[in-house]
């Protein structure tokens, strides 16, 4: 049969994907890990389909896009984020984030007319990450699949202020120059973080050069922080959403989802939003930013 097929329960309509070929991808919680097809040599492994070149001539390529060996959709990319076998969003320099953020915009607006460009993260074991390499996977589903993803436009006002300062409610958002960082009431994991452009009503392909910067450190201090309070290397996921008025939403992925909300789809939080927002609030302005700015682009200047 296919890799995949795109099959519709008939009685609540939503969809499923058979993709059974998936089975035998390489998977570290399996001890299948095999020889690292994302580092630096194997490049003949796999075709590139996009690549950002190596500034230093040494390493050859500082992002590689190849296409996904065991797809579950008609596009279905991986975005190798370094030629780091190790470091991750929270270890690499901000310039290299800033580079993994552009091509993330670069293979948006490249599918963004075949369907809807799902661009999503999984770190560690429990987060369904397969190989340890750090990558980002990309798929582009038809337009006829309907996905349940929570929009922000339809979301409470109080819990994504247009004004994006503390309300009168006592709303509690991070801000930055250009977006809010907000941890939503009704949040369904423990931890999860939601990141918000002030400019709203766009796709993520619209995301500015001017923006890429800010959502770089905040997306890379938000990892640090969660270090901090679940250990280095906590799993987790995050995903940005494939429609208008885009966000990201990090997931931690330190809770096993039980037979309750499995089976009714409710979510039990046993995780205060607020006090992960504040928690956050503490830790987020870094007095020494632009110190081990430079200390991690001369660590990884040297490696490669």
């Amino acid at each position: 049969m296919a890799d995949f097929k795109f099959l519709q329960n008939p009685i609540n309509r939503k969809w499923i994907i058979l993709a059974p070929r998936r089975a035998k991808r390489p998977d570290v919680a399996k001890g299948s890990e095999p020889v690292c097809p994302f580092c630096l040599g194997r490049e003949g492994w796999e075709k590139t389909l996009y690549a950002v070149p190596d500034n230093w001539g040494e390493a050859g390529w500082q992002i590689r896009v190849i296409p996904n060996k065991f797809p579950f959709a008609p596009i279905h990319e991986i975005i190798i984020h370094s030629p780091d076998h190790h470091k991750n969003f929270d270890e690499l320099p901000l310039s290299q984030v800033e580079l993994i953020i552009q091509t993330y915009k670069q293979r948006y607006n490249t599918h963004a007319k075949s369907g809807l460009v799902y661009i999503f993260h999984n770190r560690g074991e429990n987060a369904g990450e397969s190989l340890p390499h750090p990558h980002t996977q990309l798929a582009v589903i038809p337009q006829k699949i309907k996905m349940d993803i929570p929009q922000l436009r339809s979301a409470d006002p109080s819990e994504v202020p247009h004004r994006l300062v503390q309300d009168e409610a006592g709303q509690e958002v991070q801000e930055t120059k250009y977006f809010s960082i907000f941890c939503p009431k009704t949040s369904q994991w423990p931890d999860e973080v939601w990141i918000a452009p002030k400019k709203r009503g766009r796709a993520f392909g619209e995301i500015e050069e001017k923006e890429i910067s800010d959502f770089s450190y905040i997306l890379s201090r938000l990892i640090q922080i969660l270090d901090l309070r679940h250990g280095h290397e906590f799993p987790y996921n995050f995903y940005i959403y494939p429609g208008g008025d885009w966000y990201l939403r990090l997931i931690p992925r330190i809770k096993v989802l039980g037979g309750f909300e499995i089976g009714t789809g409710v979510f039990v939080n046993t995780q205060d939003p607020s006090e992960t927002i504040n928690f956050i609030k503490e830790h987020f302005e870094n007095p020494n930013e632009e110190k081990i700015k430079i200390e991690q682009q001369a660590k990884y200047e040297k490696r490669i």
